[in-house]
């Protein structure tokens, strides 16, 4: 159980997770009273239970031309913000927490404007690891020091960088006792140096496995764009380059992929959507086919999980997101492709309307003694709705994952800037558990060439690598 928090929360944003995790925080951490809501919307109703047991409602703007003064207005040293807003840059919140000695959380790092200069923009320019360089520049500075400032801690990215950390224990443990491992698998493992541990185990690729089969009694209609979560979120990351980290046994680069020229170059692009670079994968019991959708675990993970030796990177994974979105979401992007990407003004969040269905989110290691290994949660609708009233299983894993990074932060105030992955693992990990219907870890028989139906195979110059299944381009759908 983690202390209550005495001091003030800010938090931006009035949308699906917003809602969601402030049941959260007010039963474990913290009195409404101690919390101010600001959303440029007026989404009072949503926030009616939080309101009703003494939080404040503001609808007003953050931008960046008043972001100092209105921060100011709700925050000063000690106290938190809770950042789930978007389109608010990341270097100047966190300048502007970090200067002021406000703890800070996000689930994204973002940009004032995404979309700038659009299709004219260099690919490398419009990835999450441009952001993340620019953010190490300005956080370099401070030395480690300061207050605790978290970013991108959502389900994924987030507690997926904890669960990659418990799939990869559970294997070494798992075949440590079986006689599949050496000593040095044991070292790496009692040390938690994951890095050695990943590469002791001969993991070749992590897939951010995620399929959503929630399901409701209201159907999409024609120019209607429908998700479990933010539709401006999603139609971002959709358009933006596929983005991944980039294993070091990986062979060819895919087409149109672009390498970073600077910072530890753990990462490539691709120049076309994510939304449209589709790849083989598995979540308990399927196969799926999910979208290379890009996401910052992808960057942390892979940098994480990267051995050095005299400067050159001699063992990293292939890390990246493997989304299968509800079946109203996948046609909602199929529609926004024939609407040449101009995002329709009608959205809505599927939420009460559900009737069925589950959120197998999870973290799927593969290339290692039990060929792949899943990690995550199965969590279904009918569960999550007993957890929090109202709720959706994406909402409740991402608002849980969310709590449990609010938990550490207000209970370590004062441990600088921080990615999830230089967070205790297990220590997170237990917060959440609960609101993810427990944590499911299993081996699994998988690699993408199994099964695969190939129509036209010999007549369509398609490749595959059949003496390494773990090569990107055996994924590609």
């Amino acid at each position: 159980m983690a202390a209550r928090f005495e001091n003030r929360v800010l938090v931006l944003g009035a949308g699906s997770v917003s809602q969601c995790v402030l049941p959260l925080l007010i039963e474990h951490l913290v009195d409404a009273k101690q919390i101010t809501i600001v959303d440029m919307r007026d989404n009072k109703p949503r926030m009616a239970d939080a309101i009703a047991k003494g939080a404040t409602y503001i609808q007003d703007q953050l931008t960046q031309e008043n972001m100092d003064q209105f921060l100011s207005k709700y925050l000063s040293a000690g106290d938190f913000l809770l950042d789930l807003a978007w389109n608010i840059d990341a270097n100047a919140i966190i300048g502007w927490a970090h200067d002021h000695g406000v703890i800070y959380l996000n689930t994204s790092i973002e940009e004032w404007d995404p979309y700038a200069a659009g299709a004219t923009r260099n690919p490398t320019e419009r990835t999450l690891y441009w952001r993340h360089m620019k953010l190490r520049k300005l956080t370099d500075t401070w030395g480690g020091k300061g207050p605790t400032a978290i970013v991108e801690h959502g389900a994924n990215p987030g507690l997926v960088s904890h669960l990659t950390k418990k799939a990869l224990v559970d294997i070494a443990s798992k075949a440590l006792k079986e006689g599949k491992a050496a000593k040095d698998v044991e070292d790496a493992l009692v040390s938690e140096n994951f890095a050695a541990l990943s590469q002791k185990l001969n993991v070749k690729v992590i897939h951010i496995a995620e399929r959503d089969t929630q399901i409701s009694d209201k159907p999409k209609l024609v120019n209607e764009f429908v998700n479990t979560w933010s539709v401006e979120g999603f139609y971002e990351e959709g358009i933006a380059p596929a983005e991944l980290g980039w294993g070091t046994h990986e062979k060819t680069l895919p087409q149109n992929a672009y390498e970073h020229p600077s910072g530890p170059k753990n990462q490539i692009c691709i120049a076309q959507p994510g939304a449209k670079t589709w790849v083989r994968s598995w979540v308990p019991n399927m196969e799926t086919t999910g979208m290379v959708i890009r996401h910052g675990e992808a960057f942390t993970i892979s940098d994480h999980l990267t051995v050095w030796d005299n400067q050159k990177a001699i063992y990293r994974p292939t890390v990246h997101y493997a989304y299968c979105p509800t079946d109203a979401a996948v046609a909602s992007m199929h529609e926004l492709e024939m609407r040449q990407w101009n995002l329709t003004e009608n959205q809505r969040i599927m939420n009460e309307e559900i009737i069925d269905g589950d959120d197998r989110l999870g973290v799927l290691l593969m290339g290692h003694a039990y060929k792949s290994w899943w990690t995550g949660s199965l969590l279904n609708i009918h569960d999550s709705r007993k957890l929090i009233p109202k709720q959706s299983a994406t909402t409740v894993q991402v608002a849980s994952a969310v709590y449990a990074a609010v938990a550490w932060a207000m209970a370590n105030p004062n441990a600088g800037y921080r990615v999830p992955d230089q967070l205790p693992w297990q220590e997170v990990l237990a917060y959440a558990e609960k609101y993810w219907g427990g944590y499911h870890s299993e081996a699994a028989n998988w690699d993408p060439l199994m099964h695969r139906n190939d129509l036209f195979k010999g007549w369509n110059n398609r490749k595959y690598d059949e003496a390494d299944p773990w090569q990107f381009s055996n994924f590609l759908v």
